[in-house]
């Protein structure tokens, strides 16, 4: 079982940042985990991918945050965060983090963006 939780959410306008971070422990170490987001958009829509980050050091983003977002981690601290600069009122969504390695994976409960314009 991988415990998982996400902060760092909030109110921003247009054009601002924000730095999200999501903590993880589970039964093997933090550095084993591939750690990825994800963001729920209003009404429904699926749940997709924004970025993530291996325990090899290999780094993925969706195309529509590839400049803006910057995911990194500290596995000293178990953690990993998620730099979001030139927010636009199209990210809004409720972001998720993500821990997975092999068949043992966990969500977190989510953390709410919202960005006005």
């Amino acid at each position: 079982q991988v415990h998982v939780a996400e902060s760092g959410g909030g109110l921003v306008q247009s054009g601002g940042s924000l730095r999200l971070s999501c903590t993880a422990s589970g039964t093997v170490g933090f550095s084993m985990y591939t750690m990825g987001w994800y963001r729920q958009a209003p009404r429904g829509n699926e749940r997709e991918f924004v970025a993530a980050s291996d325990g090899g050091g290999h780094i993925a983003y969706a195309d529509s945050v590839k400049g803006r977002f910057t995911i990194s981690r500290d596995n000293a601290k178990n953690t990993v965060y998620l730099q979001m600069n030139n927010l636009k009122p199209e990210d809004t969504a409720v972001y998720y983090c993500n821990a997975e390695h092999y068949t043992s994976t966990g969500w977190g409960r989510g953390t709410q963006v919202t960005v006005s314009s």
